[in-house]
C-alpha cells in the first residue's frame, strides 16, 4: 500500500521481541479496509483479522498498538512495539533499515479519484498521504503534489476543490466512490506501485520474522491467506 518516509528514524536499542510474553504489533487504524477503528473502538480490519491468525499459528500472545502512519516506523526502531502491520509496501529503502517478512499481499492496483471524469491527473494538484509511495508516484507524473497527513484528509481536499484529484489505493478508493452516490469517480487507469505488502521488523528480530514467514507461508499454502483477501477485497484484487 504506502511507504514512509525515513528521516527521523532512530537506533534500534531494544532486546529481541521473543524475549517479551507479549508482542505488540503496531497499525495504523485509519486506512480500511486494510486496518481501521471499528465502532466499539478496536482495532479491526483485513489486518486485524491476518494478524491474530498468525500470532495463533505461530504460537504467539499479541497485542494491537495503534500508532499514526508518519511515525510508525520510528517508534518500531525505538522499541515501542515490536512489528508493523499497517498495509506497508516492501521498499528498497526501508528494506535496508529493517526487516520484512514475505509479501502477505500482492502488489495493488493505485490510482486517482476526482468529481469528474476529466479531472487533469497530469498537470493538476493531486493529493495523497504523506510519505506514502503514492505522493512519490504523484510527484514524479508532474502534477502538483498536496499531501496530507491521513487518508480521509486527500479525499475531503478533492470534495473541497482544494485537489483535482486524489491517488490512493483503489482498495481505499472504491469504497469512497461506490458510497458517494455519484459524486465522485475513478479517473485513469489502474497503476501498479510496490513490491508486495509484509510485516515490517526490527533486524534484531530475525527469530520472530521467521515465525511471522512460516505462519505466512502455510496461510499461503492452505488457501486461508487467499480466503481473507478474497473477504476484504474486491473480487477483482490480486492474491497469491
Amino acid at each position: 500500500m504506502r511507504t514512509l518516509t525515513l528521516a527521523g528514524a532512530v537506533a534500534c536499542l531494544a532486546t529481541g521481541a521473543l524475549a517479551q510474553e507479549v508482542v505488540r504489533l503496531a497499525t495504523e487504524g485509519a486506512y480500511p479496509p486494510y486496518n481501521f477503528i471499528n465502532d466499539q473502538g478496536e482495532v479491526d480490519g483485513f489486518e486485524r483479522e491476518l494478524g491474530d491468525a498468525l500470532c495463533a499459528r505461530a504460537g504467539l500472545t499479541c497485542e494491537w498498538v495503534v500508532n499514526q502512519w508518519d511515525s510508525i516506523l520510528p517508534n518500531l526502531l525505538g522499541g515501542n512495539y515490536d512489528v508493523i502491520i499497517a498495509g506497508m509496501n516492501i521498499t528498497n529503502e526501508r528494506d535496508a533499515l529493517i526487516d520484512f517478512t514475505q509479501p502477505y499481499m500482492p502488489p495493488a492496483p493505485a490510482g486517482y479519484a476526482a468529481l469528474s471524469g476529466d479531472a487533469d491527473i497530469a498537470g493538476g494538484t493531486v493529493s495523497a498521504q504523506a510519505g506514502t509511495v503514492h505522493a512519490g508516484h504523484v510527484a514524479d507524473t508532474g502534477a502538483t503534489l498536496l499531501e496530507f497527513a491521513t487518508p480521509e484528509e486527500t479525499v475531503q481536499a478533492v470534495r473541497d476543490g482544494e485537489a483535482d484529484a486524489v491517488f490512493a489505493t483503489h482498495d481505499f478508493l472504491l469504497p469512497i466512490v461506490a458510497a458517494s452516490d455519484g459524486e465522485m469517480t475513478i479517473v485513469g487507469e489502474p497503476v501498479i506501485i510496490g513490491r508486495g505488502v509484509g510485516m515490517g521488523l526490527r533486524e534484531s528480530d530475525a527469530e520472530l520474522r521467521d515465525r511471522f514467514d512460516t505462519a505466512i507461508a502455510a496461510m499461503k499454502e492452505d488457501g486461508s491467506l487467499n480466503g481473507l483477501l478474497a473477504k476484504w477485497f474486491p473480487d477483482n484484487s490480486p492474491q497469491f
